[in-house]
């Protein structure tokens, strides 16, 4: 007798998991769960679409249409100093320089709360996720008092210093469960050689947690470049205000919108995160492979 005979739904079920033919019933609960997929994939593929032919239309609409003849005079309008590469700039010193504040503090703050145990760890971290509910226009009135008493307004590093301090909670939250991932082992490993905690966190776990640094990085960097709200109110010179706050300019007055000119700029305007995001991920692949760090 062979093995197919002995064990009847080994073949099958191999066969079902390497690949091969399904079932009919099996593609019919399929079909449902497909359909779903790509209206929720047409709903983000439709304003893509908007913006590729719209930049590249000078008679561009709020209709997503085919370009009558294309051209490049989008671009061309919107690559100068005042209206793309400085508030381009100002939008990566922000959003730099936060992600790097966040980061810093968040590793600070998760490493204790992931090593060592305490009876107000777990009322610490639920008080940290509460903190991320709290809507940021709730706080911006007495935010705004306290930058107009201390001389603050219109600051580009006490702009830094409290997005930073919106985005810790859930970068604290991230940043442990990443850390956690790491084997305490390794760090006791290093302690027996005579490194200190600092060493030990500087040397063993941050390099074998790289991957979720920059994922929390990214999230941070995401975050502080597309926002709006805080810049309007705290950055007050047109020189130091970031894009996402210049790309209002493209709204004029009585409903006019240089639909064209606002797609470009959209367009170049996510060129950097893009090109971020793959850097990060290259540089952070396989940085997670912890297999045969630790013994059995």
């Amino acid at each position: 007798m062979t093995n197919a005979g002995r064990h009847p739904f080994v073949g099958p079920s191999r066969r079902a998991a390497g690949g091969g033919t399904a079932s009919p019933g099996f593609r019919r609960g399929r079909t449902p769960a497909d359909a779903a997929l790509l209206l929720i994939g047409a709903c983000f593929v439709l304003p893509l679409l908007w913006l590729v032919f719209a930049s590249l239309d000078t008679a561009a609409g709020y209709r997503t249409q085919l370009p009558a003849s294309v051209s490049f005079d989008n671009f061309a309008a919107v690559l100068t100093p005042e209206l793309l590469l400085g508030p381009l700039w100002n939008s990566l010193l922000l959003s730099a320089g936060t992600a790097t504040v966040t980061l810093a503090a968040a590793v600070l703050a998760a490493y204790p709360l992931s090593r060592f145990q305490s009876r107000f760890n777990r009322p610490f971290m639920y008080s940290i996720l509460c903190g991320t509910c709290l809507p940021i226009t709730a706080i911006m009135v007495p935010v705004y008092g306290l930058f107009v008493q201390l001389r603050l307004l219109d600051s580009l590093p006490a702009t830094v210093l409290f997005m930073a301090a919106t985005s810790l909670p859930m970068a604290i939250w991230m940043t442990k469960n990443f850390m956690d991932a790491v084997p305490v082992s390794l760090e006791e490993a290093a302690w027996v050689d005579g490194a200190s905690g600092l060493t030990a966190l500087r040397s063993v776990v941050l390099p074998l947690m790289r991957q979720g640094l920059g994922v929390v990085f990214i999230f941070v960097f995401i975050q502080t470049w597309g926002n709006f709200f805080v810049p309007f109110i705290l950055l007050l010179s047109p020189s130091k205000q970031p894009a996402s706050v210049s790309i209002f300019s493209f709204f004029g007055q009585h409903g006019a919108v240089a639909y064209g000119q606002l797609a470009a700029f959209s367009i170049l305007y996510s060129v950097p995160v893009l090109v971020l995001y793959v850097l990060v991920a290259r540089g952070a692949g396989g940085s997670f492979a912890l297999s045969g760090a630790v013994k059995g």
